[in-house]
């Protein structure tokens, strides 16, 4: 494992809520932590805040496409932190409507595996 590289665990679980252009309004105490940001610092700040440059556009070209029609997607995302370390985490994300009538995305993160990270790492890696 790279020095640099968080791990989850089988039991994390990352949340984090946006509004419909991606703007942070919710994030759980564990995405805060492996994020390495205070709630504070992320409410308001688009979700790329997280981005790590390894991570192609055409990835989140994607995303965005499938939940602007109502979809969810699922996929492989690299994130980096605050201190310059990353993540790897299997995230699904699913448009909803809050109580208030807005629209936004969910984004939930569990742990991908030491094959799946070493498989999307090769993949992106041509799509850059």
């Amino acid at each position: 494992m790279n020095s640099n590289e968080l791990k989850l665990s089988v039991d994390s679980f990352l949340l984090s809520e946006t509004d419909e252009k991606g703007i942070i309004r919710y994030a759980n105490e564990e995405f805060c932590q492996f994020a390495e940001y205070k709630l504070e610092e992320l409410i308001g700040k688009p979700h790329n805040i997280v981005r790590h440059t390894d991570m192609p556009k055409a990835a989140f070209k994607d995303l965005w496409e499938t939940v602007q029609k109502g979809k969810p997607w699922k996929g492989f995302v690299k994130n980096s932190t605050k201190s310059g370390k990353f993540y790897w985490v299997f995230a699904t994300v699913f448009p909803f409507i809050a109580c208030d009538g807005s629209k936004g995305y969910i984004s939930c993160r569990r742990m991908a595996s030491q094959d799946e990270i070493d498989k999307y790492t090769a993949i992106y890696k041509t799509m850059k």
